[in-house]
């Protein structure tokens, strides 16, 4: 933490995650506190509203902005911080959050915040999906993307369940797709050439969701994505990677291939539309630009990462 950090925004979702860790927001506020960080709380009211209110960081020039939420009040909050100086910290919480995995941060609020209150500041690259204009527009991401079947996955969970059901709703509505959904594939291009894939995973992280890690070679500190291609149409095939997945094994499986890449170009091949999800949320559709935006957020990082 830098030693001139004083004055900080604490942005929370208090329905991430079904509001059940917002209670310890008070212990953890008091840990701040104890640090010289005095936490101005500000709650969001309504989808998007955490970029707004980062933005008005940016614009205030607070010292730090630190967000309690799940993945996705996370990536609305690094929309409204991309390409500013003002540092990003995380308090757990949400039905996932991949980014706090890969920060080894604790669950608790308040033994997340003493980590939070000693943590360096490590200048990162952010990843950026530049969507068909129609469908949506250009989003920052920080863990991860993709398009295909996980795409479909995502739109598909509906908030409400999502909110009651937490990582479970994920689970029902994987099952439920690998009856219905086509796996349609769709070309991809990178320096490495073109791959026809039913489904991309865009890391940033290690962590993917929930146990699971898939782009385990990716990593926060280097300017570069590391690409999870699923190169097959069958359900019944996904359905025996599960396994691997669980056992960390997926890596090497056949009709899955792995690259490093700066950007990557994906286009609809067939009339079937092709969903895109950033940071475990809808995004669009195909034809997306994923790139990396070098040198783009200050990230309060653990020194154990």
């Amino acid at each position: 933490m830098h030693p001139s950090t004083r004055d900080a925004v604490l942005i929370v979702n208090p329905t991430a995650g079904g509001g059940r860790r917002v209670r310890q927001l008070d212990d953890a506020r008091r840990i701040f506190r104890e640090a010289g960080i005095e936490t101005e709380l500000q709650q969001t009211t309504a989808p998007g509203e955490a970029t707004i209110l980062a933005r008005r960081a940016v614009q205030d020039s607070r010292q730090m902005a630190i967000v309690c939420g799940g993945d996705g009040t996370v990536n609305e909050a690094v929309n409204g911080l991309a390409c500013s100086e003002v540092p990003l910290a995380v308090l757990p919480s949400g039905t996932a959050n991949v980014l706090a995995k890969e920060l080894g941060l604790p669950w608790n609020l308040p033994r997340a915040a003493a980590r939070i209150a000693r943590a360096p500041y490590r200048r990162i690259a952010l990843g950026l999906a530049i969507p068909e204009k129609s469908s949506g527009e250009p989003r920052y991401f920080l863990s991860l993307a993709g398009a295909g079947a996980d795409g479909a996955l995502v739109s598909a969970v509906r908030p409400e369940i999502k909110l009651k059901a937490g990582i479970l709703a994920y689970w029902q509505e994987g099952f439920r797709q690998l009856s219905r959904y086509q796996f349609p594939l769709f070309r991809t291009m990178m320096a490495d050439g073109p791959i026809d894939a039913s489904m991309v995973v865009v890391g940033r992280t290690k962590n993917y969701g929930g146990p699971f890690k898939i782009t385990t070679e990716a990593d926060l500190l280097r300017p570069e994505f590391e690409l999870a291609f699923v190169t097959t149409r069958s359900a019944w095939r996904y359905i025996a990677y599960l396994p691997l997945l669980w056992a960390g094994k997926l890596r090497g499986a056949r009709h899955v291939r792995f690259f490093k890449a700066s950007s990557l170009h994906c286009a609809s091949t067939t009339s079937s539309q092709v969903l895109i999800q950033v940071d475990g949320e809808p995004a669009g559709c195909l034809p997306v630009e994923f790139r990396i935006v070098p040198d783009a957020l200050t990230l309060a990082i653990p020194d154990s990462v």
